[in-house]
């Protein structure tokens, strides 16, 4: 223990307690900051009493699989990297846990010899260690703080736990949120805490390779950028990685990955949503023309790129798989209600993939995706592949004003309140007994809704406004956001509790950006506005325009603009003139630039910007690329004086 704090188990729990107190009054101590910040959070926040022990906690069964399930594909995607950390601590006696956010353990990995000594030290499946109940611990530290660390020993607030040693690291989502955390726990170890600077180095290393893993799995059909600072471990095992969109855009991320991106602009990491979605040229000197530059076809000692704060690193580009596809067989077995939804994207075919073997069962489904992408349909096709005999009911949280939105969703006995009608009102959640409830921008409902709609998703009961007696009702609850709930609970702006309610499977919708099957879309827009055998078609300079855009508005955009489109030409051919004029710009750039890019001219131009290639790309009226470009194939370098 640095500092010369004590570490030994074996101190008297009143003394423990009187250095946690102590600590409370403002006292300087020898323990870590983090251990420190800790204790505080427990006594101020957490309001725990350090002479009160509380026992470890294992969740019930029947929460214990929630907690699974909704961690499902994360355990799948981590299990490799925990097997092989304990095959690397083999007969230390260590003990592997994988925490999800709420710090509740869904997967394990433990000596079965000691099988009741770890229950009991909390050691084990579905224990409980977020700081609020378990108070100062490797796992719940680290989710309060999103850092690896090490909690020691007597650094634990609760003298229950003083035995134990544990080390955590916390695993981010490509987004960039923290979704679980990696812990690898000691019943008894050496007493300096020092001991355990090789474990946070195997377990930040575990955590690091699983963060990539999950990155690669879901960026498929996207370029993936990763990072070194050597070349010799470029293509074997990189630190970090950055997944990039079509239009070059960021759209997921390691935590190292966020780290890079943050420090080259000086912004913060913890702020992800000021990284995701903006163009990788933000960051780095290069733009998306220049990826293939940075494939294995080239040694790693030539892969090098710039970052906007001048670090200079070592990159590895992995190219798109644009020729995945789903197995036949699944497709085959996905209800026609979901197959319609897409053209052949694999990305979207493995959604509906998914989606299918949802639809039939009872669990609550959470669909996040942008505005436009679909969501709604996305939810009617789940709702009709479901096989339930009930109504399919959408509601749109966000147009219905707050003040009408109670009685909407819970209905009214007679004369509940001035107004009211003489009969009473059904309300929507009732309609929906027997089928699905789709609650569409649930982000947006009134947070003191929130608790009521918690209560029928729990008690599977709803009390109209003025009754005395709940109504049973079962419904299957679909809800959709473009706005992040986890990002809306840390905020305090959306329930914890019904979050993780709404939250036991989630689908992502891509965006249209994103799809690969962007003809197949449009040609089923055309024909819902074709009249007749009279087939709507687009010219083809107006496709590549639309082609190009970037579609902030999606699918709904789209739709919006064939329409206005149909309206507009007079032979049946969407041509440039009927598109929208904030797609103009786009067009131009779709032009040929003007000549006058010979070797010369392009030389004088960068020696007279100083060889500031986004300086002499605006003077000459064209984009980076194509400078970059025509550097190279002229084969020019800045002249050395």
């Amino acid at each position: 223990m640095s500092g010369g704090a004590p570490n030994c188990p074996m101190v008297p729990h009143s003394e423990h307690i009187r250095e946690i107190e102590s600590v409370g009054l403002g006292a300087a101590t020898g323990r870590d900051d983090n251990v420190v910040q800790s204790w505080l959070r427990c006594i101020n926040e957490h309001r725990l009493d350090p002479a009160q022990s509380c026992e470890a906690y294992i969740v019930p069964d029947t929460e214990l699989r929630e907690h699974r399930q909704q961690s499902e594909e994360l355990i799948s995607i981590a299990r490799s990297g925990l097997e092989n950390l304990f095959r690397q601590v083999a007969g230390q006696n260590y003990v592997l846990l994988l925490s999800d956010r709420q710090g509740v353990t869904v997967d394990f990995l433990g000596d079965p010899l000691f099988d009741n000594n770890l229950r009991k030290a909390g050691l084990y499946l579905g224990s409980q260690w977020a700081e609020s109940r378990a108070g100062t611990c490797a796992v719940g530290a680290c989710i309060e703080t999103g850092e690896a660390l090490s909690i020691h020993q007597t650094d634990h607030f609760d003298n229950t736990h003083t035995p134990l040693s544990c080390t955590a690291a916390p695993i981010y989502n490509v987004r960039g949120r923290l979704s679980a955390v990696l812990d690898i726990s000691l019943l008894s170890s050496p007493i300096k805490k020092a001991s355990q600077n090789l474990a946070l180095h195997l377990v930040t290393a575990t955590v690091r390779r699983i963060e990539m893993a999950n990155l690669m799995a879901q960026a498929r059909q996207e370029w993936v950028l990763r990072f070194a600072r050597s070349p010799e471990f470029l293509d074997v095992d990189p630190e970090a990685a950055i997944s990039i969109d079509g239009s070059g855009r960021i759209i997921g991320m390691t935590n190292g990955g966020a780290k890079i991106l943050a420090r080259s602009v000086s912004l913060d990491w913890r702020r992800p949503d000021d990284l995701i979605g903006q163009p990788i040229s933000r960051f780095f000197d290069m733009e998306i023309d220049d990826l293939p530059d940075l494939m294995r076809q080239r040694r790693p000692q030539d892969r090098l790129v710039f970052a906007r704060d001048g670090n200079a690193l070592f990159a590895h580009a992995i190219e798109p798989n644009a020729t995945a596809r789903a197995p036949a067989s699944v497709r085959e077995s996905i209800p026609r209600s979901l197959r319609s939804l897409g053209g052949g994207d694999p990305r979207l075919a493995m959604l509906q993939a998914k989606a299918a073997k949802l639809a039939t069962t009872p669990l609550s489904i959470l669909i996040q995706g942008e505005t436009g992408t679909g969501k709604e349909y996305l939810a009617r096709a789940i709702h009709d592949s479901s096989g339930v005999k009930g109504r399919f009911v959408a509601i749109n949280c966000a147009a219905i004003p707050e003040q009408l939105i109670e009685g909407e969703l819970f209905g009214h006995v007679p004369g509940a309140f001035t107004g009211a009608n003489p009969k009473g009102r059904k309300g929507l959640i009732e309609e929906a007994d027997g089928g699905t409830l789709f609650l569409d921008e649930i982000g947006d409902m009134p947070i003191h809704l929130q608790s009521r709609l918690l209560r029928v998703l729990a008690e599977r009961e709803l009390l109209p406004i003025g009754a005395m007696r709940p109504k049973p009702v079962n419904i299957r609850v679909v809800a959709a956001s473009h706005r992040l709930l986890g990002t809306l609970v840390k905020d305090g702006l959306f329930r914890e509790d019904l979050f993780y309610r709404l939250n036991v499977a989630t689908l992502t919708l891509p965006s249209l950006r994103e799809r690969s099957d962007f003809e197949w879309l449009l040609d089923a827009i055309l024909q819902k506005y074709s009249v007749g055998e009279n087939v709507l078609t687009v010219a083809p300079d107006a496709l590549d325009v639309l082609k190009a855009y970037a579609w902030p508005g999606n699918i709904r955009e789209l739709d919006n603009v064939v329409s206005v489109g149909a309206a507009l030409c007079q032979t049946g051919i969407i041509t440039l003139a009927d598109l929208p004029e904030a797609m103009l710009s786009v067009a131009d750039q779709k032009r040929p630039a003007a000549p006058g890019l010979q070797k010369s001219a392009l030389e004088a131009m960068l020696i007279a910007c100083d060889w500031n290639v986004s300086e002499a790309a605006r003077r000459l009226g064209v984009d980076r690329s194509t400078v970059h470009r025509q550097i190279k194939r002229h084969v020019l370098s800045p002249r050395v004086h």
